[in-house]
Order: structure tokens, then sequence, then C-alpha cells
């Protein structure tokens, strides 16, 4: 039986925004105890938060946290996705396990058939199915809804396969086919690759306007768009050890990404115009974004916080309960609420945007 998480002690909190925007908030937090369907219980404590400030938009507002404990120490999740089933799915590191969470916070558990696989990206594919990569098995693998899983090799000792996207053709994509290509494996095994220069380590991936993969690229600090009937440009930040994660499109048509390494929020037009946002708070390390009512949410790996940004650049962020959790992967439920990894925390936790 897994052990309830214990909930947060109530305590003050404030919050900033770029700009001279200001909020105003505080913390509440109950416990409590969740499970059914005959999975294990699991313990949701919550806190909220009340972001005021006329210029914040979609991130004002109260934004309550939940957390859900994982049974297995140290399992590490990373990567999480929304699933056609209506739960969430998510990838344990440590673990090499596919997990799944109800809405209301039942939890499910499937092992990948190799042992120190190292699953990391998922995304829930155009053909129904679960789709994850396997960091350390240099593999990629998927997931039916009953939780019966498949892996694929690579064929490449070289391949690291990392964040996924469902590219234009439908096909979940990967970064990490060697460092500087995304590629595309199907069920049958079969391998497509699409090159971006000649260095750099591709990280994050989504998929664009003008149907385009888009991805960061760490080590040369840039971004790469990537489309299927042409060659690749590549767009150079200005801040060298940036290292830009997480990217996801925008709800103003341009592309926004999470730079960790200069703990700031980039957003970048299709045609390479750049602008960068500092977080509130310094060396927060945003690691993964999303879009969410008009915003973009993200997560802050060492600023132990879900940050908002508003498309004019006026940033909130939210703490999260538990200390040190490492904020990582971050998706939009079935539920209209953001559900998030706590890689060091051990948690999967939710926020209503």
């Amino acid at each position: 039986m897994l052990e309830p998480a214990v909930p947060p002690a109530t305590q003050g909190g404030s919050v900033g925004g770029v700009g001279g925007v200001a909020g105003t908030g505080e913390i509440t937090a109950t416990g409590g105890v969740l499970g059914s369907g005959g999975s294990a219980s699991i313990g949701g404590g919550s806190g909220g938060m009340n972001a005021t400030g006329g210029e914040l938009g979609a991130c004002a507002g109260l934004h309550e946290v939940t957390e859900f404990a994982l049974p297995n120490l140290r399992s590490q999740p990373r990567g999480i996705a929304a699933g056609p089933d209506g739960n969430l799915w998510f990838t344990e590191y440590n673990a090499d396990v596919i997990g799944r969470i109800t809405p209301s916070g039942a939890l499910s558990e499937f092992h990948v058939l190799t042992g120190n696989s190292g699953p990391f990206g998922i995304v829930a594919g155009s053909d129904g199915n679960i789709w994850f990569t396997e960091v350390l098995a240099h593999k990629v693998g998927y997931a039916t809804m009953t939780g019966t899983i498949t892996e694929l090799g690579l064929g490449s000792a070289d391949s690291l396969p990392k964040s996924m996207a469902v590219g234009p053709d439908g096909n979940p994509w990967f970064t990490g086919y060697a460092s500087n290509y995304v590629a595309s494996v199907s069920d049958a095994g079969l391998l497509t690759t699409l090159p971006c220069g000649s260095e750099g380590v591709l990280v994050g991936l989504t998929l664009g306007p003008q149907g385009s993969l888009w991805a960061t690229r760490q080590v040369v600090d840039s971004i790469c768009a990537i489309p299927f009937d042409g060659p690749a440009t590549i767009f150079h930040l200005r801040r060298i050890g940036s290292q830009p994660w997480g990217i996801t499109a925008g709800p103003d048509g341009a592309l926004w990404f999470a730079e960790y390494g200069a703990g700031s929020i980039g957003r970048i037009t299709i045609t390479g115009e750049v602008t960068e946002f500092s977080t509130p708070t310094a060396d927060s390390y945003p690691v993964n974004i999303t879009v969410a009512n008009g915003a973009l949410w993200f997560t802050e790996d060492k600023g132990n916080a879900i940050g908002c940004i508003t498309t004019s650049g006026r940033i909130v962020e939210f703490p999260i309960p538990t200390a040190n959790s490492g904020p990582e992967g971050i998706a939009v439920g079935p539920d209209g609420n953001l559900w998030f990894t706590e890689q060091f925390g051990n948690k999967i936790g939710s926020i209503n945007p």
C-alpha cells in the first residue's frame, strides 16, 4: 500500500511579475487519500495561490496545486502527456515504468520490458497508443491503453532518444537520434530521420506553424526549424550557455521555449525574431513549457514552482508545496488542469490554470 502524502503546512506566499507587475497571494493546504478501481491509494496534498494584477491575464486568479505520491521511491518521473483514454501517462526514469494516473488520482504502473532503460519523453500518438523514449536502452516504445508495451530498437548505440512530439504526418517524432537529428519510427520498425546542422544536441521538440518541427539545440544555444520539404533553418540565441530545453507552439503564432541555463522564457517568431523574459526567481532553471487558457505554463526545476507567462511577457510563479521537488514535464490534462512530474519529489502534481 502506498503511504499517503503528508499535507504541506499552511504558509505565506508572494508572486512577482516581470516589468513591475506584482501579485499577492496566500497558500493553504489540505490533505486527503484518493484511490479507485482497485488501484493503490495515493495521498493528495494541495495548496493554492491567488495571483492578482491587471496585466496578468490568464495567469491571474486562484491556482490550486495538488500532489500525488508515487509508490516507487526515487522513481524519478520525467515526461507526462494526456492520453486518449482521459488519463495522464508519464515516464518513471529510474523505475523503468510507464505510469498512468486518473484525474482523481488513481494510479496504475506498467513495467518496460528492458531493464535500466531510462524512460524519458512521452506523447499520445495518432494511432491511439502512448509512445515513449528509452534513453539508456536506445529504444522507442509504445503502450496500449491496457498497458501492453512494445519496444522498438533504433539500431544505433549513439542514439539517446529524448523528447517526443507528433509530427505533421501524424507519426511520433523524437530528438536524440544521434546528436543533430530528429527521427520517427513506426510500429513496423521503419526509421525516418531529418537533420539539423552538424553540431549541437537536439533536446526539446514540438510541431510548429506551417507544418515544421521545431527543436531546441543545447551546447550551441539555438533553435532549429525543420520542414519536411526542405533544409532546416537554425536560429542562434544571444546568450551563451542558455541551454534551451522544452518548446511549444504558442497561442500567438510564435514558438515559446524554456532556457534552462539562462533562467528565462524565450519567444521566437517563424522568421527568427527572439525575445527573452527573465523569471522572477533567479536561477529558476525552467525545463518544459505548454499552453493553457491563452498563456504559457512552465516548470522550474530549481525554482520549485510552476510558472505562468502571458504572451506580453508578464510572469507569475506558483510554489510547489513539496520542497526541492524538481518539476520537469508538464501537460494539459483532459480535466483542463495542468499536470506535471516531480522528479525529486517522486510525485505527480496538478495545478488549475
